[in-house]
């Protein structure tokens, strides 16, 4: 036993170690001699560490004597294999995670290597190409070719040999011949070098990063590129991407019209894809494609498409009223199998979105390969990783529900919302006229019982719900905002855009009984408690359940007049390129059942600068175009991109409205203000965002880089020298040290010496913590963001930062402007004074700050 004692970890692997032939394991004595243990007790031990893996000495003891088979076991004993058991458990979990690893390395070092053998064949053939046409230069007499049994085509610098007599109809042989071309042209672009690809901005690959990204440079039409690792099995993989209405939420369908076996055991498939216009101000898309699944000598699985044209002799489809006839180029997928279970997955898309049939101000969005990877290639991708960690953790997310429902809910709501700001004939929309000003088109569907899925009953004389559904909707373009940043704000701060009585308008309307107008509501609206639901895995989206706060009820409680939204964000990433953002809506009931009506409202905001778009031909690829210039290493002060994304964007709304047929009339009118008061309240908080009012320097968000801003930074890290007897910050130069208190780790915030404090600057850190923006920031009291402690604690220490000049606060919790508890280690307040002396501002620095 003293052994035991002092070489307790030793022991550990000496006693319970292994299991024997006959069943049983061994025991260590007294003596020093081993014993074991039966298979009895080995059953009863492990049933017992199911339920209690790390049992106490009072529990050890209660465990022998409720179980008479342990009795002869000392609880030292017991207690040795408790704990080697747990050892054996965390080992087994550790080489399980570690083996996933290195599963996992080995694939994406298969995938790197197969990268870095592309690019070297690249490299080789743009040598080779220079070499081709230097030669052409000094040879120019000698162009002419006398080969006439194939036709020559120069593309992106390749020869292309394309036989002039293989079958070209709608036979099989003639469909097959389509195909084969086809799967080749979408190989050389996957795995050769058919396209030019340069990594998307802002994409590094890596063992942890979402995937190799890459978008074509100089070639026709837009195309991207993904290369990436799931952990589904390929026929699964290809199940799921043949299905793209369920991932890509910009298809609105996809229709198999013919399907014929080929005798080297692949399908050709021929299908009518549609897709919706992202915005109001442009036609939709449809494609007549050929589809070919086959596999690969090595075991590959290819799902290949393209377009068929009148010029290939094959099938053809008339064309679609409302759609515009675009032209997918060769397409597909490349899935391998992973060693270890997954599959080694090569995305490409590549299109001809036609863009002469836009405005000019909108081509940018059809000519765009960083918004073709963003909108749907990584969507393939993202949406393939989400299903494998579904798969493998199946867990209930917010409010019960499973991850797939929650998937299954925030495709409805894109569905209704693109189906709202398309308004397609086929399925029930009709324009009324206008009132004289076309600002706003107004839509109306008397058939809503497709759109919602539902059957409409009738009880005590009245329509379970509305039996007409109405939709107010404009576009809108928006200069120098932030995408990202302007929709976090209509996100967070409902209350500056929506109408109250409009929000009560809407749940009454999709709940039993009558509808009626809008009206007033006793108590109003006050605010909004967001309750979080579910994130994607690279968390690019989030759905969350909005309680909109009633001023007469506590926020915690859900009361009969309660209003829900059910709210699905995506684009909230401003780091991100080209990415759109949007915000959708739909009242819902309290109960928020499955089968609930869902009428989705939103916004939706594209940008439509392209500058950071490598398919341009003109774009200079070197070093020197990434690096930072201006004298504060910032980007060139013309160039915003680098922090916003764009210089331009276009902001589509539509809200949708249930009533009555017979108030048909009082509710356009009704929808036709709202949205224009919504578009005036939007243009207000975008001018109020625009980093253009606030000077050239978009490396800040406003106030940074005025005048103003540049004096406060430099008075308040005076005053903290001058009362603390230190340095706040380590730099030189006005605009240095406003930078640098921007991007404080701790959260920096100034509020006014008034009677009632309202907080005037914050640094990123404070924005962040009180999860508000600067134009938000002057509606928020000092009072307002601590507890009951806090104020206390601060109306008793106020008189001694005006006296002396500062104050130390120990920690303690505070809120945000959404009521989220934060804690903080501790914080520091001083007295701010400016050039005569007197006190400007009290500056508060919270240190350590984290949400509860």
């Amino acid at each position: 036993m003293m052994m035991m004692e002092k070489c307790y970890d030793a022991e550990v692997m000496m006693a319970v170690t292994s299991t024997c032939k006959d069943g049983g394991s061994k025991i260590a004595m007294d003596n020093g001699k081993y014993v074991r243990y039966t298979p009895e007790q080995v059953e009863a031990l492990e049933r017992l560490y199911y339920e209690c893996p790390k049992p106490s000495s009072m529990r050890r003891q209660q465990l022998i004597r409720e179980c008479p088979i342990l009795s002869n076991i000392e609880p030292k004993q017991i207690k040795v294999w408790f704990q080697n058991r747990r050892c054996r458990e965390k080992q087994r979990k550790e080489a399980s995670r570690l083996q996933a690893v290195n599963r996992k390395l080995t694939a994406m070092n298969k995938l790197l290597m197969e990268e870095n053998d592309r690019l070297q064949k690249q490299v080789s053939q743009l040598v080779y190409e220079n070499s081709y046409f230097r030669q052409q230069t000094q040879n120019a007499t000698d162009l002419a070719t006398t080969d006439t049994s194939c036709e020559s085509v120069v593309i992106s610098g390749q020869l292309h040999l394309t036989p002039q007599n293989q079958p070209r109809d709608a036979s099989p042989a003639g469909l097959l011949s389509i195909a084969e071309e086809t799967l080749a042209e979408f190989l050389s672009k996957a795995t050769g070098t058919a396209v030019e690809w340069v990594q998307m901005p802002g994409m590094k690959p890596g063992p942890d990063s979402f995937g190799i990204v890459a978008i074509s440079h100089g070639c026709p039409g837009v195309a991207a590129r993904a290369c990436g690792l799931v952990g589904l099995e390929p026929t699964r993989v290809a199940e799921i991407l043949k299905d793209r209405p369920s991932w890509f939420r910009d298809c609105r369908a996809v229709d198999v019209l013919n399907a014929l076996s080929t005798g080297n055991g692949g399908t050709i498939e021929l299908l009518y894809m549609q897709l919706y216009a992202p915005t109001t101000l442009a036609p939709a898309r449809d494609f007549w494609l050929l589809r070919y699944t086959s596999v690969l000598e090595d075991g590959s699985l290819v799902v290949c498409e393209r377009s068929l044209s009148n010029t290939q002799n094959g099938p053809s489809v008339p064309p679609t009223q409302n759609f515009v006839r675009a032209e997918m180029l060769p397409s597909g997928y490349l899935i391998r199998p992973c060693e270890g279970g997954g599959s080694i997955i090569h995305i490409v898309d590549h299109m001809d979105l036609e863009p002469w049939s836009v405005p000019e101000v909108l081509r940018p969005l059809y000519e765009s390969s960083t918004l073709l990877a963003q909108k749907t290639t990584m969507a393939a991708l993202r949406h393939l990783r989400q299903i494998s960690q579904e798969v493998s953790q199946p867990n209930v997310s917010g409010w019960g529900r499973r991850p797939a429902a929650l998937r299954a809910l925030s495709q409805r709501l894109s569905k209704g919302f693109n189906e709202a700001v398309n308004g397609f004939t086929d399925e029930g929309w009709s324009m009324l006229e206008s009132d004289g000003i076309d600002d706003v088109t107004v839509l109306v569907n008397s058939s809503p019982g497709k759109i919602l899925g539902l059957n409409i009953s009738y009880a005590s004389g009245f329509p379970s719900m509305s039996n007409g559904v109405l939709c107010a909707k404009a576009s809108m373009l928006l200069q120098n905002v932030p995408p990202a940043i302007l929709l976090r704000f209509l996100r967070e701060h409902r209350s500056e855009w929506a109408d109250s009585g409009i929000d009560a308008y809407a749940a009454a309307a999709v709940k039993a009984g009558p509808c009626t107008l809008p009206v007033p509501r006793v108590g109003n609206f006050g605010g909004q408690v967001i309750l979080p639901l579910a994130h994607t895995i690279e968390h690019e989206e989030f759905m969350e359940v909005i309680k909109l706060e009633n001023m007469g009820y506590r926020e915690d409680m859900i009361m009969p007049g309660d209003i829900f939204l059910l709210q699905f964000c995506t684009g909230v990433d401003e780091n991100a390129v080209g990415t759109c953002a949007e915000l959708i809506f739909a009242p819902i009931d309290a109960s928020f059942s499955d089968d609930a009506p869902i009428i989705p409202s939103g916004f939706r905001i594209i940008p439509l600068d392209s500058r950071m778009d490598a398919s341009s031909p003109n774009r200079t690829l070197d070093l020197a175009s990434a690096l930072d210039v201006g004298p504060t290493g910032n980007k060139a002060s013309g160039d915003v991109s680098g922090h916003c994304g764009s210089t331009k964007s276009v902001m589509t709304i539509a809200f949708q409205f249930a009533f009555e047929l017979h108030l048909q009339e009082n509710v356009a009118s009704m929808a036709r203000q709202y949205v224009r008061s919504v578009v005036a309240s939007v243009q207000r908080v975008a001018l109020a965002l625009s980093p253009s009012r606030f000077g050239p320097q978009a490396g800040f968000r406003p106030p940074p880089g005025t005048p103003e801003a540049l004096t406060l930074a430099r008075w308040i890290c005076q005053s903290y020298r001058c009362y603390l007897g230190m340095e706040l910050l380590k730099s030189e130069g006005s605009e240095s040290i406003l930078k640098s208190l921007w991007h404080h780790s701790d959260a920096i915030m100034c509020c006014s010496l008034k009677a009632l404090p309202v907080f005037t600057f914050a640094n990123q850190g404070g924005l962040d913590m009180l999860e508000t923006t600067l134009v938000a920031l002057q509606d928020i009291t000092l009072e307002k963001i601590f507890d009951d402690n806090g104020r206390k604690t601060l109306c008793s220490e106020f008189p001694q930062i005006m006296q002396q000049g500062f104050m130390c606060l120990q920690g303690g919790i505070c809120l945000s402007s959404m009521g989220r508890p934060v804690s903080y280690e501790r914080a520091v307040a001083w007295k701010v004074l400016n050039e005569e002396e007197t006190a400007h501002c009290i500056c508060f620095m919270f240190i350590n700050w984290t949400f509860v």
